[in-house]
Order: C-alpha cells, then sequence, then structure tokens
C-alpha cells in the first residue's frame, strides 16, 4: 500500500511537470497575447494617482541583461526629466494575473505600464499623438523589449488612448510627480468646452527609422552614403544631446509602424546596430 501510495505521486509529480512543457513551455497559458473575450467600457476607471512611494526591491538593478542586450535603468535626475516620443505597444489577458518586474501583480483593467529604463515604480503621462487624448500610468514593469517600442501599456490605458484597435500608437511620454502641475490631463473639463470632433483631427507628427547619431557630420554623411544606395528618403538632420550638437541619418517619413519594422529587420539583418523609431 505505501508502495501504490509512493508511486501514485510520483506519477501525478511527473505529470504535473510535463504538462506545462506541453502549453509552449511558458508558464504563460496563451501563446499569443490578446484583449478581454468581451467588450469592456475602461471609461470609470481612474488614472493612477503619483504619490511618494519607495523604489520596489525588486526590477531595480542598476542594469539589467535581456536577450543578450543590456539595459541601463534611469537616475533620478534623468527620471525627473524624462521626456520621450515613440510607439505605444500594450499587453493583456496572457499575462493577466502574472507576477510583473517589481513582484507585483499585472492586472490588464488597471492603470499601469512597462518601460524598459525607468525606476519602479515611476508614474508617466501619455499622450496619444493622433487624437491628443492623455492618461496616467504607473510604470511597474519591464518591457517591452521589441527595438521599435517605447512603452507596453495595460489594456486599460491603451484601449482608453484609443489604440487596442490596431495595436500600436504614436505617444509621447513624461514623467510626473506627486503634486506636479502637470498632472492635469488635455481633455478633464472637457464637458465644460464646446465638442471636438475627433474625426477632422490630423496628426502632424512625422516618424523615422533613425540608424545613427554622430558629432561628426562627415561619419553622418558616409552612413547616408551606405544606406541611400538601397533605401530612399535617407537624410542627415541636426539636432542637440546634452547641449551638444550632433547629425543624425534618419531614413522617412515614414507611412506606418509596419514599414518603420521591416526596414529595422532588414537594416539589423546587413549589420547596422540598433535602428529606431522617433517621432518629431
Amino acid at each position: 500500500m505505501i508502495f501504490r501510495n509512493t508511486y501514485h505521486l510520483t506519477l501525478l509529480l511527473a505529470i504535473s511537470l510535463i504538462l506545462p512543457g506541453c502549453a509552449g513551455f511558458s508558464r504563460y497559458s496563451q501563446y499569443r497575447d490578446s484583449g478581454p473575450g468581451r467588450d469592456v467600457d475602461v471609461a470609470h476607471i481612474p488614472n493612477a494617482v503619483p504619490r511618494n512611494e519607495p523604489l520596489s526591491k525588486a526590477g531595480n538593478a542598476d542594469s539589467y541583461v535581456v536577450n543578450g542586450k543590456r539595459y541601463y535603468v534611469m537616475q533620478e535626475k534623468q527620471r525627473r526629466n524624462y521626456v520621450e516620443r515613440g510607439i505605444a505597444s500594450w499587453y493583456g489577458s496572457k499575462f493577466h494575473g502574472h507576477r510583473t518586474s517589481n513582484g507585483e501583480t499585472y492586472d490588464m483593467y488597471g492603470m499601469t505600464a512597462a518601460h524598459r529604463s525607468l525606476p519602479l515604480p515611476s508614474y508617466v503621462k501619455v499622450t496619444n499623438l493622433a487624437n491628443n487624448k492623455q492618461v496616467i500610468v504607473r510604470v511597474n514593469d519591464r518591457g517591452p523589449f521589441h527595438p521599435n517600442r517605447l512603452i507596453d501599456l495595460s489594456y486599460a490605458a491603451a484601449k482608453k488612448l484609443g489604440i487596442t484597435g490596431q495595436g500600436t500608437g504614436k505617444v509621447e511620454l513624461r514623467t510626473v510627480m506627486p503634486g506636479d502641475n502637470s498632472i492635469r490631463l488635455a481633455d478633464e473639463g472637457a464637458e465644460d468646452r464646446p465638442r471636438v470632433n475627433e474625426s477632422n483631427k490630423s496628426d502632424e507628427s512625422k516618424m523615422y527609422l533613425q540608424v545613427g547619431a554622430f558629432s561628426d557630420r562627415r561619419n553622418a554623411e558616409a552612413l547616408r552614403n551606405r544606406l541611400i544606395q538601397a533605401w530612399h528618403g535617407v537624410q542627415v538632420d541636426t539636432g542637440y544631446r546634452s547641449h551638444q550638437k550632433i547629425y543624425r541619418v534618419r531614413i522617412g517619413p515614414l507611412a506606418s509602424v509596419d514599414e518603420a519594422d521591416q526596414i529595422t529587420a532588414r537594416l539589423t539583418a546587413r549589420g547596422f546596430h540598433e535602428p529606431h523609431i522617433v517621432i518629431d
């Protein structure tokens, strides 16, 4: 009898170890991510409210490595002054209920997000550049690790911004701290203003793929000459980094994120390192 019980316990343990492997060798039960199985009204879900809280014990190493690439976590001064434009994506039911990088449980109906370098937790105002909708999210996770994505929003945050349908959107990120005047959102008090037909709004922002940035214009021109043999719209423009003039090599403007992703894949295959989307 003891032998039989021991055998049954061993068999159950073996099955429990095998079954997760049959599901794609992953702790996630879904192979592909998706939203909820029904339409959800997220209008009543409040924005995250910035508050003073200590950095999480998990997820805040000075640097970390994913897929062979090292990422660095921002210092406090960088966080306070952080403003960046790029492409937002979102994540949903595949990750719902699983651990985030700082040890919390991911809730796709919460106003949260994942970012590669902001300290955890941080608060960010996200503006959809296509329709000027805004939300405030609490960053409590790491990602996205796709080369052309800047932030991964929760399902609720993405739907409030209007990007769940197409999967991505052009956004501006701006960190907010407790007590900042910038916490006020563009659509607050909208009930007191005349209605605007959003279909008449035009997105004037332009998207480029930046392949390199140099302090010496000659190096930028040399890269442009290599690229122009295969791609149209290669240009060198001028910008500034830490008050230093730089020369940026860009392809564009581009019509879509899919086009940018395709060019990125081809550039990477040819040995060009870390091309990425920028939005002006």
